[in-house]
């Protein structure tokens, strides 16, 4: 078979099932790419993905396109990696989208909103609804090509010092969160605060703040939340399945051949299944070490949920009246939403509340 027609027809996976592969990386020119990441090493869930996904490039590349890997504040601070990314000072961010809504609260629809999408429906939405190509034509404004590259399910609510029993102890409450979330819960008299991961334990432990969220029991556990919390709670309503990007330098991706680019985009791929996979196996053990660790679990008060509920639903809509970015992409995720939850509520929704009920 003529290689450049399996090049032509058959995309990278016919490239590789043809074993035409080594001679069509042999031909291109080895290419070294800086990627900076929003997250501290220490969380090999977050910042073990962009391992995974410069790992999965070197291997399918032979070698050739190399990607080194940088944690937050090497090479770039934790919420600094967009602008490196926008100007070209690196190849690649490694985010969450919501870091950066301040710029403009779209971003937020790339990652996650409160009330949204959970981690199955965005990935549908991403692929096979219209998230990857609104999305990726707003970010064009900012110099940015992106790949979903990790999710991490549905998070917790987090740490708090004291427990919350209904919405008045949301007053005057400094919460660290990230993204989107804080802007929903500060008409509810919260009082968000934007701390990188790795500034976290200290920030709760010194009293800085009353409450902190992260991810979830794997993650927390590993930052030490517990021992300076001891009211962990859930549902992250703010949170109900947050993507990760690789947010690409535009210049440098679109000066790859065709082949790097079916590279990136399947390691990508790989990346993003990865990250999912490692929080779904590691969290049933991490909740139960919590919890005999002396963590008091506890589930958001009715009141709470609903008039946070209110609060998301209402600036929803203001930002659709004065934004237009905004306005375009969320009317399409608010459909594919509806759709979605109305499938979910017969299929997984049952299936999942009998199966958990039952004693296995």
């Amino acid at each position: 078979m003529d290689r450049r027609s399996v090049i032509k027809n058959a995309g990278m996976a016919g490239i590789l099932a043809a074993g035409a592969a080594p001679a069509v990386v042999h031909a291109q020119a080895a290419i070294r790419w800086r990627l900076s990441s929003s997250f501290p090493k220490a969380l090999d869930t977050l910042f073990g993905s962009a391992e995974v996904f410069a790992r999965a490039v070197k291997n399918m590349s032979g070698g050739k396109f190399e990607i080194s890997t940088h944690a937050a504040g090497e090479i770039m601070p934790a919420f600094g990696n967009l602008d490196a990314a926008q100007q070209g000072s690196i190849e690649i961010a490694h985010t969450a989208a919501y870091y950066f809504f301040g710029k403009d609260p779209t971003f937020a629809l790339g990652c996650i909103i409160p009330f949204g999408l959970n981690s199955r429906q965005m990935t549908a939405w991403m692929y096979e609804g219209n998230g990857l190509k609104l999305m990726r034509e707003f970010y064009a404004k900012y110099n940015i090509i992106n790949f979903p590259c990790g999710n991490t399910g549905a998070q917790m609510g987090g740490w708090f010092r004291k427990e919350i029993k209904s919405i008045k102890d949301l007053k005057g409450l400094k919460f660290r969160i990230g993204g989107f979330g804080g802007k929903i819960l500060e008409p509810l008299g919260v009082i968000p605060q934007s701390i990188p991961g790795g500034d976290i334990y200290p920030a709760l432990e010194k009293g800085t703040v009353d409450g902190a969220e992260w991810v979830g029991p794997y993650d927390d556990m590993k930052l030490g939340l517990n021992k300076v919390a001891p009211f962990y709670y859930y549902p992250g309503f703010w949170e109900g399945g947050t993507q990760c990007d690789l947010m690409i330098n535009d210049k440098a991706f679109n000066s790859l051949t065709p082949e790097y680019k079916a590279i990136l985009e399947a390691a990508a791929a790989q990346a993003h299944i990865d990250m999912q996979a490692k929080y779904d196996a590691k969290n049933p053990g991490a909740l139960k070490q919590l919890v005999g660790s002396g963590a008091k679990l506890r589930e958001f008060p009715k009141d709470v949920m609903k008039e946070s509920f209110k609060s998301a639903m209402k600036i929803y809509d203001e930002l659709s009246n004065t934004n237009e970015n905004w306005k375009r992409i969320y009317a399409d995720y608010s459909k594919f939403r509806a759709d979605q939850n109305l499938w979910f509520r017969f299929a997984d929704a049952k299936y999942d509340s009998f199966m958990q009920a039952q004693k296995l």
